[in-house]
């Protein structure tokens, strides 16, 4: 189903234009193909000019493209002889974070992904990414056992939060994903975490400790969504886009940050236009990190691991407090 954001309106009145032309210039002279070619080379200078200028808001409402490919098409295109696995040994297996072997250009890894659901049933089963407990638990057992057969770990990042259910509360949600958090920065393997949408809070950061961060070009990475941040600051959502531009949550804005060491670029008008051509990008990013990482010792990586994500983050210091608190 073609969905259009508000911001693409002009790309898509353009493309309607070059689609009514070409079907009227069957046969046609040599102006008429001139000026189609002409018509194509603008479409795309177009969409160029506006997805590198998008908002962080838009950003945002790119992240959450319906059409937006999810870790189900990255195993489709950019992976091969995926197995699922399943459960995480305690409760039950929460669709929401899909785990299982797979290769990549020959290379066994362990892959671990937030998945969203394709249709409305699945959404409801997925809790639309947000994962509950034993998500991050069934992600944990299966993080470890890529361990033990020293393969490495890929995790694919794309969820608005973990889920905020009563039952996801009683069975320890923060709890898990701290230990999440605490077993991914000594898990003795490579591990290779990418925001391919939405990267909100917890939910996000809990398959999210890895030797190398990267998120797509028009993903977001945020301590806390754009309305959660609007209701807690402002008391109403309709202060989303002031929140999204002040939570820096763009992949410009986190590369220059250092909260991510690299951008993927996606496909000129958004990875939801051409998920093949995304795969693609994605697959070259994983596979040069895998080869870069798997040649280096595991201790030297476990420290570089614990050393990156302890300096993350910036502070100011009040010098005149500071000098008079000695």
């Amino acid at each position: 189903m073609e969905i259009q954001l508000s911001f693409e309106h002009p790309i898509y009145e353009m493309e309607s234009r070059l689609e009514q032309m070409e079907k009227s210039a069957s046969g046609g002279s040599i102006d008429v193909r001139e000026s189609i070619s002409r018509l194509r080379k603008e479409v795309a200078e177009l969409k160029r000019t506006i997805y590198q200028n998008l908002q962080p808001w838009e950003t945002v409402e790119v992240s959450r493209h319906p059409n937006r490919p999810q870790t189900s098409d990255y195993l489709n295109f950019a992976f091969d002889e995926f197995v699922e696995l399943h459960g995480d040994h305690f409760f039950g297996d929460d669709r929401a974070i899909l785990t299982g072997w797979a290769k990549l250009d020959g290379i066994p890894v362990m892959v671990v992904g937030h998945q969203k659901g394709k249709n409305l049933d699945e959404r409801k089963r997925c809790h639309y990414g947000c994962a509950e407990p034993e998500g991050y638990r069934k992600a944990i057992l299966k993080m470890k056992l890529a361990a033990k057969y020293h393969l490495p770990v890929v995790c694919l990042i794309d969820t608005p939060g973990a889920w905020p259910g009563i039952g996801a509360e009683e069975r320890g949600q923060a709890f898990v994903i701290a230990q999440g958090m605490y077993e991914m920065s000594r898990l003795a393997t490579p591990v290779v975490c990418v925001v391919i949408g939405e990267g909100g809070s917890g939910g996000a950061i809990g398959i999210g400790v890895g030797d190398r961060v990267a998120i797509l070009e028009h993903a977001y990475y945020s301590v806390i969504s754009p309305e959660g941040c609007a209701g807690i600051l402002w008391k109403s959502r309709e202060f989303r886009r002031e929140a999204a531009n002040e939570l820096h949550l763009t992949s410009k804005d986190l590369k220059n940050l250092g909260v991510v060491d690299a951008v993927v670029p996606e496909p000129l008008g958004g990875a939801h236009r051409n998920p093949r051509l995304m795969a693609g990008n994605l697959k070259k990013y994983l596979r040069t990190s895998l080869r870069e990482l798997l040649k280096q010792p595991i201790e030297k990586l476990l420290e570089e691991r614990y050393a990156k994500f302890r300096k993350i983050g910036v502070f100011l210091e009040n010098p005149t407090v500071s000098s008079q608190s000695e």
